[in-house]
Formats: structure tokens, C-alpha cells, sequence
């Protein structure tokens, strides 16, 4: 009997701790709305990486969860464009970094919906804070409405599409960078860093 005691209290005790683990290091997540098309599609559900931005800092092309410095019922989930110290320039459909220096750099998005119709200038993008635009340009609510995401907001990382069965895979997070020698203007190219998929939040 005192075996049977001690063997389910170290099961218990192992199942805790994976618990625990678990919910320390990974979070799920569903999306809502059209924000994030065709990226994400509304209802997937994903699970969010919330280790590694523990030992990384986010990079342009990610895909974050976040919660919004406004009231919010959920988190959001939109994509990193620009990073601390940088302005954005919104023009015609195209999306400017202004990098320190006066470095442009030119995004190539395929991962967008659509082309943005409007215009948008931003101020230079403070320490620790990022903006974030969601890839269905035209039916998002993010920074080109003037507000920025701290690094103490982020939950983590977009990682996996677990549902719907037909999304299922990596989420996209793009992260390439290709200068043109002797141009003033560098144009950086998002690549898959996952698998591609057709799918979280608002």
C-alpha cells in the first residue's frame, strides 16, 4: 500500500512539473478575425513560443502575440516591421525602414493580403518597443493607428498551427536580408525561416 502511496504521488508530482513546464514555455491560442490573412485564418489555433524571446530579442518578420497597451479581451497577434530606433514610412502601397544613418531599407512582403491604401509616417520608434502591422493591411487594427508594442508586452513567438487540420504546420516568420551594393536603399527580402502553410487573435 505505502508503494502504491509513493509511485502515484511521484506521478502526480512528475505531471505537475510538466505542467508547469509547459505552461511556462508554450501557450495556445486561437485566432480572431481577419487580421493576420492569408497568413492566418480565423479560428486556427496556434501555439506560441514564450521561451524565446527570453534569449533572443524579436527581429523584423516575426510573427508576435502580445497584449495590447489599450483594454483588450484578447491578446493581438501581428507581425513585426519595424524596430527600436528606426521610423516608418508608409507610401503608395510600400513600407520604408528608416534605419540610424538614413539607411532605407525596402520591405518585399509576400506574405501580405493586399497593399495598404493609406499613407503613414511614423516618429522615431522608441527603445524596447516595436511596430507591428498585421498582413491583411486593410482590416487590421495595429501601429499605423499610432500605437507601438512594448518588449514586456510580448507573450512570444508565433511557432505552430495546430488546427485546422488543413493549416497545420510552422508558423512563417520571414527574416532575410539582401543589401544592393552601392545603392543607398537596401532591399530586404522576407524569406520563410518554416514551413510554408495557408492558415490568431485579433
Amino acid at each position: 500500500m505505502r508503494k502504491f502511496i509513493y509511485e502515484t504521488l511521484f506521478i502526480v508530482l512528475i505531471a505537475t512539473a510538466l505542467f508547469i513546464g509547459l505552461r511556462l514555455t508554450i501557450q495556445t491560442c486561437v485566432a480572431d478575425g481577419p487580421s493576420m490573412e492569408n497568413t492566418f485564418q480565423n479560428g486556427e489555433r496556434i501555439l506560441v513560443n514564450k521561451l524565446t524571446y527570453k534569449f533572443n530579442a524579436p527581429q523584423r518578420g516575426d510573427v508576435v502575440i502580445f497584449h495590447p497597451q489599450f483594454s483588450s479581451t484578447a491578446p493581438f497577434i501581428k507581425r513585426i516591421i519595424s524596430l527600436p530606433d528606426e521610423r516608418v514610412e508608409i507610401l503608395n502601397g510600400t513600407v520604408k525602414i528608416i534605419k540610424p544613418g538614413s539607411s532605407v531599407v525596402t520591405l518585399t512582403e509576400p506574405y501580405i493580403k493586399e497593399t495598404p491604401d493609406y499613407n503613414y509616417s511614423s516618429a522615431v520608434i522608441h527603445p524596447n518597443e516595436y511596430f507591428v502591422l498585421g498582413d491583411n493591411r486593410n482590416d487590421s487594427e495595429d501601429s499605423h493607428y499610432g500605437w507601438l508594442v512594448s518588449r514586456n508586452e510580448i507573450i512570444g513567438k508565433a511557432w505552430l498551427c495546430i488546427w485546422l487540420p488543413k493549416s497545420w504546420g510552422l508558423a512563417d516568420n520571414y527574416h532575410q536580408t539582401t543589401a544592393v551594393p552601392g545603392a543607398a536603399v537596401i532591399i530586404e527580402k522576407f524569406t520563410m525561416s518554416m514551413t510554408k502553410r495557408y492558415p490568431i487573435i485579433k
